[in-house]
């Protein structure tokens, strides 16, 4: 007892807190929005220059900067945008912000995950890299920031480094009504918060993924099995996040070597990537 008594003494001393510091990114409440320029992806804002601030004209906007994509990123961005979008008749604007140093790399990840976002919702990325607009002071190291506006001014901001619909979320649409009026909805009254196409499996996929995972199958054999997949999957791009999603829950319990062949596991392996959302922790 006495030398934890020594070390918290030691510890207000030298000016270091016990406690949980909190986590700031973005202009704060009461703070200027200053406008700032993205690069539009998806139709019928691809390749056009979007600045989210300025489309609001004062009236109230809803910023969500993506810093990292998971999961529980992508789950929040979907399902808050998938309201903010239908308060759009009320003045609010909304806007996506992916912040990458790869625009490349990050556009393509876009395009390849757009079934897990809010169709209709706009989606930029910065032209300044991961560290995104410089007047905005975002913090790297959270996976997402997001930003209640009116007036031009910061009215909420969210800087979250585990996004959380349960414990988050509620904060957030309370800020967003406070702006346009009504009453925060449940969650489970969001509509749109499902992503399209991955609540039921689309019957065709067993048949197609079953002889790329056969143990018998011979590396001809599985690269013409692979190519029939992908052949589908081009015509069904709907089904991209669930082969994406057998892909990574295969090899987020490592259990890889228990499908199919090496040359198998290598598609498995180049699925999760292209088609599939990364996962930070293990199921």
């Amino acid at each position: 007892m006495r030398r934890a008594l020594i070390g918290l003494v030691l510890l207000a001393v030298a000016g270091v807190s016990t406690a949980q510091d909190p986590v700031f990114s973005g202009p704060q409440p009461g703070e200027k929005l200053p406008p700032f320029k993205v690069k539009g992806v998806l139709d019928p804002d691809a390749g056009k220059d979007l600045d989210f601030v300025t489309t609001a004209k004062g009236k109230p906007v809803v910023l969500v900067f993506v810093h990292q994509l998971d999961r529980p990123t992508m789950a929040m961005t979907r399902t808050l945008t998938a309201y903010t979008k239908t308060r759009a008749k009320d003045g609010l604007t909304t806007g996506v912000v992916w912040l990458s140093d790869d625009a490349t790399e990050a556009e393509n990840t876009i395009k390849r995950t757009k079934q897990a976002l809010t169709e209709g919702v706009p989606i930029g990325i910065s032209g300044d890299g991961k560290e995104g607009p410089g007047a905005y002071g975002l913090n790297r190291k959270v996976a997402l920031t997001i930003l209640v506006g009116n007036k031009d001014k910061v009215t909420a901001n969210f800087a979250l480094v585990q996004p959380s619909l349960q414990a988050d979320l509620p904060k957030i649409l309370d800020a967003v009504v406070k702006e346009v009026g009504g009453t925060a909805p449940k969650l489970e009254d969001i509509p749109g918060a499902v992503p399209k196409n991955t609540d039921q499996q689309d019957p065709n996929l067993r048949g197609l993924i079953s002889p790329v995972i056969s143990k018998d199958a011979t590396p001809e054999a599985v690269d013409k099995a692979a190519k029939a997949l992908e052949e589908y999957l081009a015509k069904n791009p709907g089904t991209k996040p669930q082969v994406g999603a057998i892909a990574n829950r295969i090899i987020g319990a490592g259990k890889l070597e228990d499908y199919g062949t090496p040359k198998a596991q290598e598609y498995l392996k180049k699925w999760a990537k292209d088609y599939g959302m990364p996962m930070r922790d293990k199921p």
